[in-house]
Formats: structure tokens, C-alpha cells, sequence
């Protein structure tokens, strides 16, 4: 079981380290003997996880569509917007999220791997379709179309503050949301709807306090009208 676990962690590492490679070289610049050098690890102990360097791209990739900190809420509208302001929360800090973003941009790397950007509209347009057959939706919104529109505009805003000395990216998404939700939601959801840049930060918060409860004793009871 501890060589199991010493293999997980490695595992990580060498994911995380490749992808904070990916993130300041880029795909071509990245190589496996900079990555083996950077973690001090053996090429066979990279091998025996990863066997080249177009392996590891995969599995940035694949770590890029995260629904961490998303709960039910009221409305699939806000499920939606939640979606979003936490991607904007945790791209910056994690190295496999901002990486997936850099490959997808480069062209070479998007014409060997593509993109998650299909699997991220999908996503949001399932929300907005049940958002719509709920009521939540103004009558002419597509939500596949939504969805679409919005992945790119998202992607746009998050390359550009990028690029910004004080970015926040945070910020950035929730001003998306606040201009674009007057021409997405009914009225009477759209007064209930939060965007705040702060609540994406609250959201993980308590579902990692969630993740460090204590399970209740088996047999122990709760009634405290007992």
C-alpha cells in the first residue's frame, strides 16, 4: 500500500511539473529530459508513468474539465455560473488548468491533441438546457449556442488578462457574467443569480470542510431529542 501511494504522489508530481512546464515553455520547448532534470527524478522512474512527452500532454488535457466546488443549487442557471467563477478561481493557481488553456491555444499541440473546449460546451450547454426547461432562460436562448459563445468569450477574457499587469481573472469572469446574464435569464431568476468574484473562493471552502468531516461513529446517535 505505501509503494502504491509513493507511486500516486510521483505521479503527480511528474503531471503537475510537466504541466508548470507546458504553462511557461510551451509544448514544443517542453522536453522530457528538462522535465526529468527539473523533478530530479530517473528517466525510467519517468518512464514507468510516462512513456513520452505527447503522453503527458494527454494527461494535462484530461485533468482540464474539473467540476470541483460545484454544488446543486436553486437554479441550473447558477449551477452554470458556478461552473465558470470557479474555473477563473483555480486556473491561476493550478498549474494543469493553465496548462490545458496553453495547449489548447498552441497550434501544434491542438492539431496532435485538440482541445476539452467540445467537452466544456457540452457541459454548460446541459445546464442551460435544464435551466431553459425549468423557465430560467429568456424564451429565444439556445442553450447550446450559449454555451458555445460563452466558452469562446470565456477563453478570450482569461487570455487577455493574462496578458494584463494586474489581471484578475476572477473579476474579469464575473463582469462577463453581469453583462451577459441580463440577455440569458428570466427576470425573476436573474435578481436571485450571485457572480460575485468572492463566491467561487467560498464554494471550494466549504466543500473541501465538507471533504475533512468527521464520518459520524457507526451505531452513535444524533437525536438530540433522545
Amino acid at each position: 500500500m505505501a509503494r502504491q501511494e509513493r507511486a500516486i504522489r510521483t505521479r503527480r508530481i511528474i503531471l503537475e511539473t510537466a504541466a508548470e512546464m507546458f504553462d511557461e515553455l510551451g509544448y514544443d520547448a517542453t522536453t522530457v529530459g528538462g522535465l526529468i532534470e527539473r523533478i530530479q527524478l530517473t528517466r525510467g522512474g519517468l518512464y514507468f508513468h510516462f512513456t513520452s512527452k505527447e503522453q503527458l500532454a494527454r494527461a494535462v488535457l484530461d485533468e482540464a474539465v474539473t467540476t470541483e466546488g460545484a454544488v446543486p443549487q436553486r437554479f441550473k442557471l447558477q449551477e452554470w455560473v458556478d461552473l465558470g467563477l470557479l474555473l477563473a478561481h483555480r486556473l491561476p493557481k493550478e498549474p494543469l488548468l493553465s496548462a490545458s488553456v496553453r495547449l489548447s491555444v498552441d497550434p501544434r499541440a491542438r492539431a496532435l491533441f485538440g482541445t476539452r473546449w467540445p467537452d466544456w460546451i457540452a457541459l454548460g450547454a446541459e445546464l442551460l438546457a435544464e435551466a431553459a426547461e425549468r423557465g430560467e432562460l429568456l424564451p429565444h436562448v439556445d442553450p447550446a449556442e450559449t454555451a458555445r459563445l460563452f466558452v469562446g468569450a470565456w477563453t478570450g477574457v482569461q487570455l487577455v488578462t493574462e496578458a494584463l499587469p494586474d489581471g484578475d481573472l476572477s473579476r474579469e469572469i464575473s463582469a462577463l457574467y453581469a453583462m451577459v446574464l441580463p440577455n440569458v435569464a428570466s427576470p425573476g431568476v436573474l435578481a436571485k443569480l450571485e457572480t460575485s468574484p468572492y463566491r467561487a473562493e467560498r464554494l471550494l471552502a466549504d466543500a473541501r470542510a465538507d471533504d475533512r468531516a468527521p464520518l459520524p461513529s457507526p451505531g452513535r446517535s444524533f437525536d438530540r431529542s433522545a
